[in-house]
């Protein structure tokens, strides 16, 4: 994947949705990897992965 870097005001239209549009699944998947990567780099204390919730209820009997 190529790195994109675009400098812009605040002012100026955002077009990066159009951009994310243009990309294959696997880019913007990689893409997002690379962010949580850097992000996890940064912020090591954060435990990686997802939480895992599971509850059991039981259902009334008729």
């Amino acid at each position: 994947m190529q790195p994109h870097l675009a400098l812009k005001s605040l002012r100026d239209n955002d077009d990066s949705l159009a951009y994310w549009r243009t990309r294959s699944v696997e880019e913007r998947i990689a893409a997002v990897e690379a962010l949580r990567n850097a992000y996890y780099e940064q912020v090591p204390h954060v435990q990686q992965g997802f939480q895992r919730v599971c509850v059991v209820t039981q259902r009334a009997r008729r």
